[in-house]
């Protein structure tokens, strides 16, 4: 399934990876070992907010700017290892800001995000210092993959990753798709399934319905929050059912889980 932004909206809507955090990216580390840093910008906020939220789910620390002024503070001061650039901006187009950044002797990496498909708006880009571009509409997917090779290239060290994922005596594994609590085989549904995962790959961090409904389902379900608590329901039924409950309702928030008390 792919997610496809545009540059005044989403269409085609799913979750932008049925198997998030197994690949290149999750894999990829600072080389202080540290998450990789990625700067958006972007001054369409819901096209800033769903990259923002998709490089998080990929195990990135990220930041957002909405402005290209803004863009070179942040770089100054985060520091990112990658910027994903749009060109059009408010105050200075992507190109100035990349010029910018380039003055300052800054050689992070940019991925440009452009509404034109024109060869020679292309040209300009990669002339001014781009390393890759994006046109708009374009898949999360297609902007993960392209920062993973910029990464790559820039140096960025592999490590060494699992498929088990643990959280106090609950494990699952992403591989084999088994679910143990306490040393007992969890039976789940492919739905319990990935909505287990994201909770896992998220644990003491309050999840809203909103943001279960983007991994676990898409945009195009509808909105509907109480499917939401319908399998929050039989998760709690299977995991939680006979030992000190993991899963939690932070009211007004959403739900954690976290180890047994």
């Amino acid at each position: 399934m792919t997610q496809v932004l545009s540059g005044t909206g989403v269409s085609g809507m799913a979750v932008p990876s049925a198997h998030p955090g197994t690949g290149d990216a999750a894999d990829m580390r600072r080389p202080d070992g540290g998450a990789l840093r990625v700067l958006v910008v972007d001054d369409e906020q819901t096209l800033a907010e769903l990259l923002t939220m998709a490089l998080r789910y990929e195990g990135w620390d990220v930041r957002s700017a909405n402005s290209g002024l803004d863009a070179v503070r942040t770089v100054r001061e985060f520091r990112p290892d990658a910027v994903v650039l749009d060109v059009m901006l408010p105050d200075i187009d992507g190109l100035e800001v990349l010029r910018r950044l380039r003055t300052d002797a800054s050689d992070v990496p940019v991925l440009f995000l452009t509404a034109r498909d024109a060869v020679e708006d292309r040209i300009a880009g990669l002339t001014a210092g781009g390393d890759d571009y994006v046109t708009k509409p374009f898949s999360l997917e297609e902007v993960v993959a392209r920062l993973r090779g910029l990464m790559r290239r820039a140096g960025a060290t592999p490590v060494q990753s699992s498929a088990l994922l643990a959280v106090g005596d609950l494990t699952l594994d992403e591989d084999s798709h088994e679910v143990h609590r306490a040393g007992r085989a969890v039976e789940l549904t492919a739905t319990e399934f990935e909505l287990l995962r994201y909770l896992m790959r998220n644990p003491r961090r309050v999840l809203s319905k909103a943001q279960i409904l983007d991994r676990v389902w898409n945009y195009d379900f509808g909105g509907q929050s109480n499917v939401v608590e319908l399998y929050i329901s039989y998760l709690r039924k299977k995991i939680d059912a006979g030992n000190a409950p993991m899963i939690h309702t932070v009211r007004g928030a959403g739900y954690v889980l976290k180890p047994a008390a």
